[in-house]
């Protein structure tokens, strides 16, 4: 495990050529069927979701999508999802539940899109209901943040048996420019507050909120998509077929568990 300061890190996961699920999914899943829409509004291109094969077993997959381009980003408004985005997701996941298929979350955004327009459609609403249905969903959930995971708009992808992160990804419940900006009235000081947070992978494996840390190439994932795609698969074929094992009731109390064990507190006596 290489010793990068978070500054580092958050330069590699801004890198460019860094890998996007457009990247790993091909690498990963065999038939991938895109499916479009939430029902309800219209369909966001910043969530992609539809069912797959990896490796023989019938998964779901569900990944956030960030552009390598101006034109993909403007397309992907910049991997912030739209309220009909979480609720497509949701409608992804309530079909996999009912077919017993695994979900599988990739998570890279630096968070929902906080405009006029997505709070009117019900932005608050659409995360916070993702937190309550993906923690009973009947079905396996492993999520990877691969890049940045930053604020609801990754936490609505987060709640799952099993988070892991790539060894230079960025897992925050705001991002380090927003932190700064509310703390210090400052967005330039990002870095520093990036320095502060606690939200580097080796970070969030100590805290327990992450379980698994999967190693990257020398330099980060763009020097090598394959390694990283290999690196990803040796994990996810393990973690998968461990929580198919499982009984139902005990994935969901375990899940539970995962999250009410998150966090340290102190009460104090009167």
């Amino acid at each position: 495990m290489s010793k990068l300061t978070a500054c580092e890190r958050l330069d590699i996961i801004r890198h460019k050529n860094r890998p996007t699920v457009n990247d790993y999914i091909p690498l990963l899943f065999t038939d991938f069927f895109e499916m479009h829409g939430d029902r309800l509004f219209g369909d966001d291109a910043a969530i992609i979701g539809g069912v797959a094969s990896f490796q023989g077993i019938p998964v779901t997959v569900i990944a956030q999508v960030k552009g390598r381009n101006l034109d993909e980003n403007k397309k992907t408004n910049f991997s912030m999802p739209h309220p009909e985005g979480y609720r497509k997701a949701l409608r992804l996941a309530k079909q996999a539940e009912k077919f017993h298929r695994p979900i599988i979350c990739l998570i890279d955004t630096p968070g929902a899109f906080c405009g006029v327009d997505a709070e009117k459609r019900g932005q608050g609403e659409a995360i916070a209901k993702n937190l309550m249905e993906f923690m009973m969903l009947k079905t396996p959930i492993i999520s990877i943040v691969l890049g940045e995971g930053g604020s609801g708009g990754a936490l609505a992808l987060g709640v799952c048996d099993e988070l892991a992160m790539l060894e230079n990804a960025l897992y925050s419940v705001i991002s380090p420019r927003g932190f700064a900006s509310i703390l210090w009235k400052d967005a330039a000081r990002e870095r520093e507050a990036c320095q502060i947070m606690k939200i580097t992978a080796q970070d969030l494996l100590e805290l327990g909120v992450c379980e698994t840390i999967i190693d990257e190439p020398d330099g980060g994932a763009h020097n090598s998509l394959n390694q990283m795609a290999e690196n990803l698969c040796d994990y996810l074929l393990e973690a998968v077929e461990r929580k198919l094992k499982k009984p139902i009731d005990v994935l969901l109390n375990e899940r539970y568990t995962k999250f009410r064990k998150i966090g340290e507190f102190e009460e104090f006596n009167d």
